[in-house]
């Protein structure tokens, strides 16, 4: 699958949730934090996307508008663009907090290929076409970190479905959480 983080790969593989219930209740929570914290750095990246995206939709309404602000006017409208006016609140996963750990400059590689602070800055010289591929790239890229995530939820809900089992059935008890 690819993405900006490398244990992706290793998380989504069908063998990381097969024959959990042969693992000790830590690992299962082991594996469940790991992919927690891989879902908080895509959902942090596909925020990012997302912010790039609505730039890029403000400039191309200024140019329908035949405003001519230029970057001038895309950074005084900078709040209003990504304060995310048209998107509702992603409730139901707890938010994630990010670690010391994450390179951000290789989670943003991608994006930063497809438009970086530079080519932002340059967006009011670009033709109208250049802005479209811009957006439509975005698009896709977004596309991407939302199926990956989708599937890392997947992994989450079938590790987390193993842990109440064992629950329910008496394998694990909350005895065992105490030291």
């Amino acid at each position: 699958m690819g993405g900006p983080n490398p244990d992706l790969d290793r998380l989504l593989a069908e063998d990381y949730v097969e024959d959990l219930e042969e693992l000790a209740v830590e690992d299962l929570r082991r594996r469940k934090g790991e992919c927690e914290q891989v879902e908080g750095e895509l959902s942090y990246l596909r925020r990012l996307i997302q912010g790039r995206l609505d730039i890029i939709k403000a400039e191309s309404r200024r140019r329908e508008g035949g405003e001519n602000g230029g970057l001038a006017e895309i950074v005084d409208h900078l709040p209003e663009i990504l304060s995310g006016g048209g998107r509702g609140s992603s409730a139901g996963r707890h938010p994630m907090e990010m670690t010391g750990e994450v390179n951000y400059r290789v989670l943003t590689a991608e994006l930063d290929r497809i438009i970086d602070v530079d080519t932002v800055a340059s967006l009011p010289t670009m033709s109208n076409d250049e802005v479209a591929a811009i957006a439509a790239a975005l698009v896709d890229l977004e596309h991407k970190i939302s199926s990956q995530r989708r599937a890392l939820h997947d992994c989450m809900d079938t590790v987390q479905a193993e842990i109440v089992r064992r629950y329910k059935s008496g394998e694990a008890t909350v005895d065992g959480l105490l030291p």
